[in-house]
């Protein structure tokens, strides 16, 4: 799979939520998550932003540990397929990775399949995989 930057994002925001629960499953290895140099560099850039400071911290964090999990790719051919030319970076690297899914808080920004990879967001990732977002016993995200 695949995870855009607005999960990270939101995973970084709502601890408790969905997208904080699928990123903490890619990070501790029960979920693959992929990325190509062009989408860690998308990660580094949006999570240090300014109007993120607030959570540095966690996007530190955050951005260390799927540096050390992810399973990195190669980009293959350029793709045009997201309304937003950032976001074609995500389909490349779905492509490149074989993804069965890219997750994305934006699914308006991209077709609703490209390739074999399906654009869904972390509610459908659990709904169509069946997948119980996993939480530690203080209701945390493991």
């Amino acid at each position: 799979m695949v995870l855009d930057t607005n999960i990270l994002i939101s995973a970084c925001l709502k601890p408790a939520g969905l997208e904080a629960r699928v990123t903490a499953m890619a990070v501790a290895g029960s979920l693959e998550a992929c990325v190509t140099a062009e989408v860690m560099a998308e990660y580094r850039e949006v999570l240090t932003r300014e109007k993120f400071r607030k959570w540095r911290d966690e996007a530190a964090a955050l951005l260390d540990s799927i540096t050390q999990s992810a399973a990195r790719v190669i980009a293959g051919p350029p793709l045009h397929d997201a309304t937003d030319e950032d976001d074609n970076r995500f389909l490349e690297c779905a492509a490149a990775s074989n993804a069965e899914f890219l997750i994305t808080g934006n699914r308006r920004h991209y077709p609703a399949e490209s390739g074999m990879t399906k654009i869904v967001n972390a509610r459908m990732f659990f709904d169509f995989t069946g997948t119980t977002p996993q939480t530690d016993s203080s209701g945390g995200s493991v």
